[in-house]
């Protein structure tokens, strides 16, 4: 494994030879050329805990077929994912079918199974492919349910996400980026910077469809410098798509996306240039192109949703209008806000849940004048029906879960039948997740897969305190094998986004808090404000006030345990990753009271930081003003502004290739704590972006943190 260790190095980095970049007139240290691993003390407490939960089998997606009857899921596992069809009503593992590319492919994965509107077949991504395909690129697939065989659909090169049928069934549609070199999205890591920056190697998405009967494929949303696609979703006579779309680069201008509506009913089945409809479009390699209009600038429009983003857009059955979310979001893909309605053909926006005490992360029409809610609510998972008659949620079919849920793609996505059977996948803190389906009120569990699995950490209690007139909720971990007599140390660990929200979940061979507590930590997770779960007044209320309110409601938590808990004062730490990364650097230098902290790709100047991320679209709703127009709020919230403060022992962690919170930002802090004399240490982490994907990279962070905390402020 390779990595770099920055805790020994001298200002001239000794060894250690750099790569230096000047971006946006800043001259930062980007990532080292050497191979160099060392050494960190080996608790095989902490090897046996990473082994346990190395051996978790993740159920990746969902889907239920139209009639209720089965379920399609994928698992992944070391050696790749499998698709798996179950009988909803009897759920006997020894009768599951495994769906199949039939190309004979091994040491492949198959996912993102969706069924056809007739439930008759079931497309899915594969790159088990046929050997005269690119090994590795994935493809779109075509199981029939009739004789049981696959058929592949596409040849095609680049990255494939999110299928979705036409709702007649004629067609399949799905986002993709043409000669991908990288997985879409801020997350994944950026390509090493070189060329024209911004402008040579952009990788755009759009949406790409596929005629199943003629088995021939288009753009339908093409993807161009103008146009970077998000989401997508099909009007309900197949007619037209409405996408949310902004301009390249993608990564960048998700913040400032509008909705738009286009026609593509001539694209796939319609008739050639030279035809009757000649005039109607315009004619791109003989396939008739309609321009797109425009249904919705949140930029331009007054009222709540002013600047602020949109996600999930979804036609109402009769095609008229189009729902969507709207909030402060801070992450694509991390979704939350109030559920609006806008007519198809434009118009001025509707909140149909204004001061709604929960932030909707997900829905679908379950009928004319019903829409099917998933939301957070607390750090609860709530799933509900929205009766748009009387604007109240239907009582019988709202169900609380103490957990988190999913279908697959979108954040607590959901399964809908037509017969409004439902299938997800449930996991919590004491639960490894396993697909349930059925009925909202008599879900049966479908899968097994993780029935051996039992937590080594201890229990959870939900936390709930108030601080400066907010209702804050948290969730409290206990130390595994917990006496009241004794005293524990506490370790706080901040979630990311500041747009998100801590639901109880069971844990992965990743960065987080849950294994603490099996090495005898009480572990406080928080959601404070800016968080999801109470509504959008809440969750904006961080706007321009980064580090200060949401770091006093955690305090303010804290206080409330000691005073209910054994915790002992003088062994409390403080931990995350990305946003809560930063609130681990800002809070150093605002107290101190921790011991001990980890901070996992944070942001230590938010001054440098808006000219060396990729997505600094998403600082303006949040901080009100460019930095160049406004330095000052950004300075405020500046962990690098108050660093002579700082007394913490600070361990800092980042990728290299994190666009998302780059590591010039982690080598500031470090370098700051160091000339001030406070003990820390700096690891970076090669070819990674801002979600590590290495598995050795993935368990070096955790046992480098453990090991921290277990030098600085020992459970023992």
């Amino acid at each position: 494994m390779a990595l770099v260790d920055l805790r020994r190095c001298s200002l001239s980095f000794g060894f250690i030879a750099f790569t230096v970049l000047s971006t946006f007139g800043t001259t930062i240290a980007a990532r080292a050329e050497a191979d160099k691993t060392s050494s960190i003390p080996k608790d095989p407490r902490i090897g046996s805990l990473i082994e346990t939960l190395g051996q978790t089998k993740n159920p990746t997606s969902v889907a239920i077929s139209p009639d209720g009857t089965t379920v399609a899921w994928s698992v992944r596992t070391h050696e790749g994912s499998q698709i798996h069809l179950s009988d909803v009503a009897n759920p006997d593992a020894a009768k599951e079918k495994i769906v199949t590319t039939g190309s004979g492919a091994t040491n492949c994965s198959s996912s993102d199974p969706k069924w056809s509107p007739d439930g008759e077949a079931l497309a899915f991504i594969s790159d088990c492919t046929a050997k005269t395909d690119q090994p590795g690129q994935e493809q779109v697939f075509l199981w029939s349910k009739t004789s049981g065989e696959s058929k592949q659909l596409t040849h095609l090169k680049g990255g494939l996400d999110s299928l979705a049928w036409s709702p007649d069934g004629k067609s399949i549609a799905f986002l993709f980026v043409e000669n991908a070199t990288r997985s879409a999205g801020a997350l994944a890591a950026m390509k090493p910077w070189s060329g024209v920056i911004g402008e040579d190697s952009l990788e755009i998405q759009g949406v790409y469809g596929v005629d199943i009967s003629a088995g021939k494929g288009a753009w339908l949303i093409p993807a161009t410098p103008d146009q970077h696609t998000y989401e997508f979703a099909w009007s309900p006579d197949s007619k037209q798509i409405a996408f949310v779309a902004a301009s390249a680069p993608g990564e960048n201008n998700w913040w400032v996306a509008k909705l738009f509506a286009t026609k593509v009913d001539q694209i796939l089945h319609g008739e050639t240039a030279g035809s009757k409809s000649a005039n109607a479009c315009v004619y791109i390699e003989n396939r008739c192109y309609y321009q797109a209009r425009m249904v919705l600038d949140p930029r331009s429009v007054s009222g709540p949703l002013h600047n602020l983003q949109i996600a999930v857009p979804r036609w109402s059955p009769n095609g008229t209008q189009i729902a969507f979310i709207g909030g402060i979001m801070s992450d694509q893909g991390s979704t939350g806000g109030d559920l609006y309605l806008i007519p198809s053909a434009g118009g001025e926006p509707k909140d149909l849940t204004p001061g709604r005490a929960a932030s909707i992360a997900y829905f679908g029409w379950a009928g004319p004048e019903l829409i099917a809610l998933a939301e957070h609510v607390g750090g609860n998972s709530h799933l509900t029906a929205l009766d748009l008659a009387n604007g109240r949620d239907i009582p019988q079919a709202s169900v609380t879960f103490p957990e988190t849920i999913g279908a697959g793609g979108l954040a607590m996505s959901v399964s809908l039948s037509h017969e409004h059977t439902i299938a997800l996948i449930r996991s919590s803190f004491d639960r490894a997740p396993e697909v349930w389906a059925g009925s909202l009120h008599d879900l049966k569990q479908i899968t097994h897969l993780n029935d051996g699995l039992k937590p080594s950490w201890g229990k959870t209690e939900n936390i709930e305190w108030t601080n400066d007139g907010f209702k804050v909720q948290g969730w409290l971990l206990y130390p595994a094998n917990y006496d009241p007599t004794k005293k524990y140390p506490l370790l706080v660990s901040v979630h990311g986004g500041p747009s998100a929200a801590v639901t109880p979940r069971w844990p992965g061979v990743g960065y987080g808090g849950v294994p603490f507590s099996a090495l005898g930590y009480f572990v406080f997770m928080p959601n404070p404000r800016g968080s999801y779960g109470q509504g959008e007044k809440f969750t904006q209320a961080n706007i321009k006030d980064f580090g200060y309110g949401d770091l006093h409601d955690i305090l303010a938590g804290m206080d409330v345990l000691e005073k209910r808990f054994p915790i002992d004062k003088n062994r409390e730490g403080l931990t995350g990753w990305s946003y809560g990364g930063f609130m681990t650097m800002f809070g150093v230098t605002q107290t101190t009271r921790f011991k001990a902290a980890v901070a996992g790709a944070g942001i230590s100047d938010w001054k440098s930081y808006y000219g060396e991320n990729s997505i600094d679209q998403w600082m303006v709703p949040f901080f009100g003003k460019t930095v160049y127009d406004d330095a000052d709020v950004y300075a405020k919230s500046s962990a690098i502004e108050y660093i002579k403060k700082v007394k913490t022992p600070t361990l800092v962690v980042v990728g290299d290739r994190d666009g998302e919170c780059p590591a010039p930002q982690s080598f500031e802090f470090w370098h700051a704590l160091r000339a001030e004399g406070v003990k820390t240490q700096l690891v970076i982490y090669p070819n990674e972006g801002h979600a590590f994907h290495d598995p050795a990279h993935r368990r070096d962070v955790l046992e480098r943190a453990l090991n921290w905390f277990e030098t600085e402020m020992p459970a023992k």
